[in-house]
């Protein structure tokens, strides 16, 4: 099996791809974080980013739904977002990277779990706020480049995905996706 992350900075269209994939027959796994603070902000925390638990909760429910994914069907997987973006989350937001980060990167590392390229999703040129993202597009861009050093210095390489209309970037995805030798 074949699992390729496919990330970018907050509000490029990365989730815009993920479902015309899922449509199209491709097994995907769902991204953590937006789950965590969606959850958190139910239970009245209105800021659950702000606290370097969240980190930690990220961490966890990644883990569970990579381990889960395992049982499902497909020759390939596709994650939304990874261990690394959770890494290069802390970094940005300042938080420490907390231990069960750090063997969840040793793991994914040593057992290879991810394809070597990462598709990344290439901002679009503006960023729409939502509830679970409060960011200017100044800090988006700002976020990119901390995601794209993550990725570099643990050895993967970052494939952009072009900004464009849905089905080119689709289009760009797929070429990676139905070429795994």
């Amino acid at each position: 099996m074949k699992r390729y992350i496919l990330t970018g900075t907050p509000g490029a269209g990365k989730t815009a791809i993920l479902r015309q994939l899922e449509c199209d027959g491709y097994t995907v796994v769902e991204e953590a974080a937006t789950d965590v603070i969606a959850l958190r902000q139910a239970r009245g925390e209105a800021e659950p980013w702000t606290k370097p638990s969240f980190v930690e909760a990220i961490t966890a429910l990644q883990r569970r739904r990579q381990e889960q994914a395992a049982a499902l069907p497909g020759e390939v997987q596709v994650y939304d977002r990874s261990p690394v973006c959770t890494y290069a989350l802390a970094r940005y937001l300042g938080h420490p990277v907390p231990p069960a980060l750090s063997r969840e990167l040793d793991r994914i590392q040593e057992r290879r779990i991810y394809d070597n390229r990462v598709l990344f999703v290439r901002s679009l040129g503006f960023v729409t706020p939502t509830d679970a993202r409060l960011i200017t597009f100044a800090e988006s861009l700002r976020f990119e480049q901390v995601h794209r050093d993550a990725y570099a210095s643990l050895g993967y390489e970052c494939v952009p995905i072009a900004p464009g209309p849905l089905p080119d970037r689709v289009a760009a995805v797929r070429r990676h996706l139905d070429t795994t030798p």
